[in-house]
């Protein structure tokens, strides 16, 4: 299919296709096409919208972020499980409705600034001149799926929030009685006076029935429930594979190098102080003042503008390509007279000037040589995956079109669609886009070629489905016994706690009743939410109880080691003095920022409601390739939404 395609592509029927459509376009007009009620866009905030190719790159996004921090493939049917797709859906309204809400405002920054703050990002640097690039740029973008376009609004918005934000973070600083509320809080000492249930003061279970384990297991059906597994085979189509054969030929070498030296060397650069001024009287008026000596900076304060420098940048980073044009004619120490640029008049003063390198061939070799093998890699990958798809197209199975490819296949599995074994462990070098397009096969059922990136490629065969099932009980027996029984030995536990712990709510004194269960009791002094984490004496359990109970107040936890305890909350003192003060005002720049966020979200919740955001759910799953949800799906999760606000 995908050689297929590509021929098609090259071929004359396509290129008459496309013209009929440029035609068509020139005819009857691109937004003709569009009128109507049809839109892409999964979300609208008022003149804004994101469109389902948007939403997409953000789900794939969340989801690579997802697989990088849990160290394990995330699967689109696990994202949608845990309903990746509603979060992501809601932070780009929120997102956008809040950009919307800016541009309504007037608060955006100027084209110049836009362009200043791109040209400091490093990932669009020439590794080799050092300077910015146009073509990396486009590049990088491209990587990203993003226009240039798209990107200038990004930044337009990331700018405009980070202005706003700081100027209402600024002044924003929380009164003295939150931050002193809070250090009560985290720093309060509770005392908590506990004794254990020792297990083998219980009578042990008797082993269950048959009967029994079969209620058992029924009860607990979907954690028994094995996951569906699939034997599958894959072919792969890696440059890796074919590097070892590829030659390098030394007159290609010297043509990719005659070709790329003019961008691969170092070009000239220079530090440089450029002075805004409005008009060509007051640039006049700025040189006039440099030549004499004067701070630059300080002459641009006293205008109300800012200086704008420049540290060893080349002519290809002055945002204002005037500027830029006079300050490499310039020598260092000088001072140009009034410029006027395509952004308005300026001033500029070269402070230094470092000369550009020619890079020699030697000095590239390396990295030309990689660049040329891993061409001469895809080549061959791109020969190997058309001999297959030709094999495959003509009715060969993927094994067989595999061989007379030359290419190996492997069999894989049974395995499940998060890449886990049957024997429950993690399968290395299976990609989460060869087990997507794996379990959305039938069995039999057979892949096109897709690309895996970086130059790779594959092809997957389902060979076998085995469905999800519950083990025979004869498979599980010792395992849900050992369960069963333990379960069991709790609820005693539990129970004879509890008896426990009704006396001492009676009046009893723990220690009297620790002495009737035959054990002594224990106190912990001390205790706050600073240091409780590192308690062992109490289980977490017993620590969350302790802090969100009374004074006096009694109950039953876990035991650290095996087993209950009985406990009493005996005592709970607050922080004072000199130590409250200190912990009020070394938290009160936390307090102010938490509180901060807080606005920022009331202001997001706002500007959704102001710019009126729709969204449109079934949209965006048509651009994850889901079907539309049913009425009882939507009721369900318009609930789940509620429950998330």
């Amino acid at each position: 299919m995908l050689a297929a395609t590509r021929k098609f592509s090259r071929s004359w029927v396509a290129a008459v296709l496309i013209g009929l459509l440029v035609v068509s376009f020139l005819i009857f007009g691109v937004n003709d096409a569009f009128k109507g009620n049809f839109s892409n866009d999964v979300i609208t905030a008022g003149k804004r919208g994101v469109t389902a190719v948007d939403f997409k790159r953000e789900f794939d996004q969340f989801r690579k972020n997802a697989e990088q921090q849990m160290g394990q493939p995330v699967t689109l049917e696990m994202a949608i499980e845990n309903r990746v797709d509603t979060r992501v859906l809601q932070e780009l309204a929120s997102r956008e409705a809040f950009g919307e809400m800016m541009r309504k405002a007037g608060i955006r920054p100027s084209q110049a600034l836009i362009e200043k703050e791109i040209g400091k990002i490093q990932a669009f640097f020439n590794p080799i001149s050092g300077a910015f690039d146009k073509d990396l740029f486009q590049q990088r973008l491209g990587e990203a799926s993003l226009t240039p376009d798209k990107f200038y609004l990004i930044m337009t918005d990331e700018i405009a929030q980070s202005h706003t934000i700081s100027a209402m973070v600024n002044g924003l600083r929380v009164p003295r009685a939150y931050t002193a509320l809070g250090a009560v809080f985290s720093m309060e000492a509770r005392d908590v006076g506990y004794f254990p249930i020792d297990p083998r003061s219980v009578e042990p279970p008797k082993p269950p029935t048959d009967a029994e384990l079969t209620a058992f297991m029924k009860q607990n059906e979907k954690q028994l429930t094995r996951p569906e597994l699939r034997v599958l085979t894959v072919v792969a189509f890696s440059p890796a594979m074919v590097q070892g054969a590829v030659a390098l030929d030394e007159a290609e070498v010297q043509k990719r190098y005659e070709f790329r030296k003019d961008t691969m060397a170092q070009p000239e650069t220079r530090s440089l102080v450029q002075v805004p001024a409005k008009d060509a009287a007051v640039a006049q008026s700025v040189a006039a003042r440099l030549a004499k000596g004067e701070d630059p900076s300080t002459i641009a304060k006293s205008m109300g503008v800012e200086a704008i420098v420049y540290v060893d940048r080349p002519r290809s980073a002055v945002a204002d390509p005037r500027v830029g044009q006079a300050a490499f004619t310039l020598k260092a120490g000088e001072i140009s007279g009034p410029i006027q640029g395509a952004l308005g008049y300026a001033v500029i003063k070269v402070t230094k000037v470092t000369p550009g390198k020619t890079i020699s061939l030697d000095e590239v070799r390396p990295q030309i040589e990689a660049e040329l093998r891993k061409d001469a890699a895809s080549e061959k990958v791109y020969a190997l995956s058309q001999a297959y798809e030709d094999a495959h197209t003509k009715g060969d199975s993927l094994p067989d079109a595999a061989k007379k490819a030359g290419v190996p296949s492997m069999t894989i599995g049974p395995v499940t669609a998060q890449g886990v074994s049957a024997q429950g462990q993690q399968m290395q070098g299976l990609s989460p886009k060869i087990l997507e397009a794996a379990f959305a096969l039938p069995a039999g059922g057979e892949s096109d070629i897709q690309e895996l990136g970086n130059g790779e490629y594959f092809a997957v065969r389902v060979e076998r489905v085995i469905p999800q099932s519950m083990p025979p009980l004869a498979e599980v027996k010792p395992q849900l016994t050992r369960v069963w029984m333990m379960r069991e030995l709790v609820k005693r536990l539990q129970a004879r706690a509890d008896g426990f712990a009704a006396r001492v709510r009676k009046g009893e004194s723990l220690e009297a009743v620790a002495t009737a269960a035959g054990t002594k009791v224990t106190r912990v002094v001390g205790l706050d939410r600073q240091n409780a984490s590192q308690s062992q004496a109490l289980s977490r359990d017993a620590l969350g109880k302790a802090f969100g109970g009374k004074p006096g107040e009694v109950f039953v936890a876990d035991d650290p080691r095996y087993g209950v305890v009985v406990a009493k909350l005996e005592a709970v003192r607050a922080p004072s003095g000199p130590t409250l003060a200190r912990i009020t005002e070394d938290t009160r720049p936390q307090m102010s920022m938490g509180i901060f966020r807080e606005i920022g979200e009331s202001a997001r919740r706002a500007a959704r409601d102001e710019v009126k955001v729709k969204i449109y759910p079934d949209k965006a799953r048509a651009a994850l390739g889901l079907p539309p949800l049913t009425e009882q799906e939507k009721a369900g999760a318009a609930g789940k939404t509620e429950l998330a606000k």
